[in-house]
Order: C-alpha cells, then sequence, then structure tokens
C-alpha cells in the first residue's frame, strides 16, 4: 500500500483527469495511505498479543480483502470510471457489489483481532485499554461507511434507471466545492469525515499514551498507571462523543466548515466537560 500511494502521487502529477470534482488519482492515493497506516497499526496491535492461528487467519482476511479493494479502485481509475456507488453499467455495478463483500471482510477480521485483543492483556492496563477502546472506536468508524450506500433522494426517484447507489454527501450532490487534501464536501454534510475520524481513532488513542508517557519524563504524576489509565479513558469518550457529534451534523447536510448554533454549542460542552474531566483528574485523583 505504501508503494501503492508512491504511484498514485505520480498519478496526481501526471494525468489531469477529473472525477467527481476531484484528480482522479485522489482516491487511489487516500486509500493507499489509510490502508498503510490501518495496517501497520493491526499488525502493531497483533504483536503485542503474540501469534495465534486465528490472528493470523483473520489478518491475512484483512490483507485479502484491502488488496482486493484497491485493485478495483485503481482499475477503475484507469478506465476512467468511479469506483464507489457507479452502478451504471453491469461491469460497475458488479465492481462495486464486490467491493461491499471486501468491506464486509475486513470489517469481520478487525472485529475477529479485537475480540482477540480483549480477551488478553497488552502491558499495563492504560496501554491495554488504549488499544481496546482504539479498535472499538476503529469498528465503529468503518460500520459508520455503510451510511454512505443509503440512495438520496435524486436516486430514490430515478428508481430503476439510476446509474448510481449512495453518496458520500448529504443534502448536496458529490462534487461541489471540497476542502483541499481531504476532498470533503464544503456546501453539504459529508459522511466520510466521521468515517475518517472513527478509522483513525485506532491510531490516536495509543499514540495519545506514548505522548503521555513522553510527558511523564517531566511530570512525574503522569506516570502513575491510574492516572494514565483514566486520561486514556476520558480521551476515548471525547472521541466517541465528537464522532457521534460528526455523524450528527453530516446527516443533517452540514458542512464541516460551516458549523451551526446547535453544533457549535455541542461542541463547547463537549470540550468544556473533557477539560473538565482531564482537570478533576489530574488535581485530584
Amino acid at each position: 500500500m505504501a508503494a501503492l500511494a508512491v504511484v498514485a502521487a505520480v498519478g496526481l502529477m501526471a494525468d489531469d483527469r477529473v472525477l467527481v470534482g476531484a484528480p482522479i488519482w485522489l482516491k487511489p492515493f487516500k486509500f493507499a495511505v489509510s490502508f498503510t497506516a490501518y495496517g501497520l497499526t493491526l499488525a502493531w496491535m497483533l504483536g503485542h498479543r503474540g501469534p495465534t492461528r486465528t490472528g493470523r487467519w483473520a489478518a491475512h482476511a484483512v490483507v485479502a480483502a484491502g488488496i482486493v479493494e484497491m485493485a478495483i479502485i485503481v482499475g477503475q481509475t484507469i478506465r476512467g470510471r468511479s469506483s464507489h456507488f457507479n452502478v451504471e453499467t453491469p461491469l460497475d455495478r458488479a465492481l462495486f457489489q464486490i467491493m461491499g463483500v471486501t468491506i464486509a471482510v475486513l470489517w469481520t477480521g478487525t472485529l475477529v483481532i479485537a475480540v482477540l485483543l480483549f480477551r488478553t492483556r497488552l502491558g499495563d492496563r492504560a496501554a491495554t485499554w488504549a488499544i481496546r477502546l482504539g479498535m472499538l472506536l476503529g469498528l465503529t468508524g468503518l460500520l459508520l461507511g455503510a451510511l454512505m450506500l443509503i440512495p438520496t433522494p435524486d436516486q430514490q426517484a430515478a428508481g430503476a434507471l439510476r446509474t448510481a447507489i449512495g453518496a458520500h454527501s448529504v443534502g448536496v450532490p458529490d462534487g461541489g466545492p471540497a476542502m483541499p487534501v481531504t476532498g470533503w464536501n464544503t456546501t453539504g454534510g459529508d459522511l466520510r469525515i466521521p468515517h475518517f475520524f472513527g478509522m483513525h481513532a485506532l491510531q490516536a488513542l495509543p499514540l495519545l499514551l506514548y505522548g503521555i508517557d513522553a510527558l511523564g519524563a517531566r511530570f512525574p504524576r503522569l506516570r502513575a498507571e491510574r492516572v494514565r489509565l483514566r486520561l486514556v479513558l476520558v480521551a476515548a469518550g471525547a472521541a466517541a462523543a465528537l464522532l457521534a457529534l460528526l455523524t450528527w451534523q453530516a446527516l443533517r447536510g452540514q458542512a464541516l466548515t460551516h458549523p451551526d448554533a446547535a453544533t457549535l454549542t455541542a461542541l463547547t460542552c463537549l470540550t468544556l466537560l473533557t477539560a473538565l474531566a482531564k482537570a478533576c483528574l489530574l488535581y485530584t485523583s
């Protein structure tokens, strides 16, 4: 996947084609980078548990699903066709259906790995729960991708004549004004945002713990296992609440860059509660 990210980066520079309002090689690049991080993280987590037959088979299933998924994405890119939601021709429909199967296999393989990790102590309690809760948030983020498969009102109205099923955007068509690099819609809701945030909480919680451990060299209070564990639990709760907030915002057809009063109020309350919880934890425990 890392090598494919380099190939896709070259494609971004050498191929000036545009698909659904974005450079045609942007999707392969983003998926390759995401799969690289995902694979490295799962390998690191499994390494904490030690090799088992079930773990190896689950890892192989994730790898196989990722390879098939990327083969279809790159193949459709070369053809100049959209890989996701595209049912315009029998071939496009078949490839999209195969991608649906690969995602189900990848999610199931990740779930099996999560079950294995929940049955094993992975270092001290802070490290164990950073990994476990990161896995749960990652599984939730993957599952939220299913919301993109719901036909839009225009697609429902088209019935058998529709050429696409599902969309990234809510309230506006895919391919409109977008944020740089991520390509997230700036005029309507975008379900890729909670999908991305949930998936990469898989890396965020363990990285947070590494940060706490690094700060422990300067602040002795952070070396206590109970403090490190409680900070991880507070961070996981905040991440889960933020994931729910991002999902709610996207489903209301609201762009990440243009939050309304309700979204800002919820975000402010979440920020204050998280800060209060951490302050209480650090100064009263």
